[in-house]
């Protein structure tokens, strides 16, 4: 009998001794916020590059990752509640792809890790110390959409023969369409390019009134800066460009592939790719402050030639050959 109740006892002692191998077993599952400026439609490609780049490291969402996916439609007034919802979920890292979405996260965190894919240079704005030591929570890639404006200028000029005026089409409350259109503008007077501004503001931008802005100022062509109040409607600026047979060149292929003429801008889906193994660094205790800013080193130029038929503009056969892809 003394040996049945010690043998008991020594049971007894034991069994909590294999709940830390238990606890180690079951590990935390890591949740990432992802929050987008626009539309979940319009960031479709954007989120699955991103989906794609977390499986091919191995990440099963619902398995060993979970991702809280948010999206502002474009209405920039909601990303500081989205910002504090995802917080409010205990997240563990934050993916962004806009500069108020950094700036909101800045104000209520400096801790949790942000990873951006942002159009402006990060240095400049002093969102990081250096691209190559950032310094702080954030770190992620600069897509050098601004960098990238002389040379859309170039095409668009090769493009169509006898440019006489460009419309720049931006949003006023855009927190970086102010930076776009002074690169535009600098650009423009190296390659003695007139520019005309077609501003527009939200919730709901006057598109058509600034089609008719650009007739009654002769312009001849069209760019877009992107932000997102713009990137909601990149089928409405394509049908109007079309409309007023302005040839429109865009800063992302999404605009192309929505019926805009051409693009050159670094290749976006590669870039939420590239997000995936910032994400992956930083879970396996990595800091941001050490994680240098990328800068894509690959650029896509496309050409949509439905576009040129419709608008009557027959492309010079030395741009086609430029042209990494053809729409037909």
């Amino acid at each position: 009998m003394n040996r049945r109740i010690f043998s008991l006892a020594l049971c007894a002692m034991l069994f909590p001794l294999c709940l830390p191998v238990k606890a180690q077993q079951a590990k935390k599952v890591p949740r990432i916020g992802f929050l987008f400026g626009t539309a979940a439609s319009a960031a479709s490609a954007r989120t699955e590059a991103f989906r794609q780049g977390l499986r091919d490291l191995g990440y099963v969402e619902g398995k060993n990752i979970l991702v809280e996916y948010r999206y502002a439609e474009g209405k920039l007034e909601r990303i500081p509640g989205l910002v504090t919802e995802l917080l409010q979920l205990k997240i563990d890292l934050l993916l962004v792809g806009n500069l108020v979405s950094i700036r909101a996260a800045n104000q209520v965190t400096n801790t949790i890790p942000i990873v951006m894919v942002i159009t402006a240079d990060p240095v400049e704005l002093g969102i990081v110390d250096s691209l190559a030591q950032p310094g702080g929570n954030i770190t992620g890639i600069a897509t050098l959409i601004r960098e990238l404006s002389g040379k859309r200028l170039e095409l668009l000029k090769e493009a169509v023969p006898g440019i006489s005026r460009v419309g720049v089409l931006w949003d006023v409350e855009g927190s970086s369409s102010a930076i776009g259109f002074k690169e535009y503008e600098s650009a423009a007077r190296a390659l003695k390019i007139p520019l005309q501004a077609l501003k527009v503001r939200g919730p709901n931008p006057d598109l058509e009134g600034a089609f008719r802005d650009a007739a009654k100022g002769h312009v001849s062509a069209l760019i877009t800066i992107r932000t997102p109040l713009l990137n909601r409607y990149p089928n409405q600026i394509a049908d109007l460009a079309i409309k007023n047979r302005l040839p429109p060149m865009s800063e992302g292929s999404d605009y192309v592939e929505a019926g805009g003429l051409m693009s050159y801008s670094s290749d976006d889906p590669a870039n939420f790719r590239r997000a995936a193994v910032y994400v992956d660094k930083i879970l396996k205790g990595w800091k941001p402050a050490d994680l240098p800013v990328e800068q894509p080193t690959k650029f896509e130029f496309i050409i949509n030639l439905k576009t040129a038929k419709q608008i009557g503009l027959t492309i010079p056969q030395s741009v086609l050959f430029q042209a990494d892809r053809v729409i037909k």
